[in-house]
């Protein structure tokens, strides 16, 4: 869809801001992702051991 066939600059302008937010939430979910090594590595040996 073309600029101004049936959407107002207020209605693009806020689709810009809702696209920028968005991308900003999933800047700050990748930025607190803990990497899979730290998590594996945060489980205590002793714990297994005792299971066995």
């Amino acid at each position: 869809m073309g600029r101004g066939q049936g959407e107002s600059r207020g209605e693009q302008a806020e689709r810009a801001e809702q696209e920028a937010a968005r991308q900003r939430i999933i800047a700050q979910a990748e930025a607190e992702r803990t990497p899979v090594e730290d998590t594996t590595r945060a489980v205590p040996d002793r714990r297994w051991r005792r299971d066995r």
